[in-house]
């Protein structure tokens, strides 16, 4: 059955595993001072368009693009549940991401990852679509466990 990504609401009952999961592994390599992570709640916030990927009505990864201006994005709490990684589900989430902020007319899409060896993957997943590295970006300050990375947004048919 092919993956569904729709808006829904951090905050449900059947996303408990993949919010679970996602805290896990985040406090598991961050040093809290370092771990910039958003729960459901701070997920479900105004200016936040929450996105989960679906495969056979299971909720197997997530992600989401919070408005920081009028021009500028940052994606937040991307992640796929471990067992279903090597899919490529990762990359079609983080398409549908980038396309959403798009549309929405953003010019700019940053992200917050991972230093450590644990992030690796992520790194690599965000660079292959674009994404350099880029100073620390507000609301953020330079902490060496974090990567900083951005791209630069065209509309739709290249305006």
């Amino acid at each position: 059955m092919a993956p569904e990504i729709r808006r829904d609401d951090p905050r449900a009952s059947d996303l408990c595993l993949l919010m679970t999961r996602h805290a896990e592994e985040m406090h598991a390599d961050t040093p809290p001072e370092s771990n910039h992570m958003l729960g459901a709640d701070e997920l479900a916030a105004s200016g936040i368009d929450f996105f989960v990927m679906r495969v056979a009505d299971r909720p197997v990864a997530m992600g989401a693009v919070k408005t920081l201006s009028g021009d500028h994005a940052e994606i937040k709490s991307m992640h796929v549940l471990r067992e279903y990684r090597g899919q490529g589900l990762a990359r079609l989430m983080l398409d549908h991401l980038i396309g959403h902020a798009r549309r929405k007319g953003f010019r700019r899409l940053s992200l917050e990852t991972g230093a450590q060896p644990g992030f690796a993957a992520a790194r690599a997943l965000y660079e292959g679509a674009g994404f350099v590295e880029c100073p620390a970006f507000a609301p953020y300050r330079p902490d060496p466990n974090s990567v900083f990375l951005t791209m630069a947004l065209h509309a739709p048919g290249g305006r």
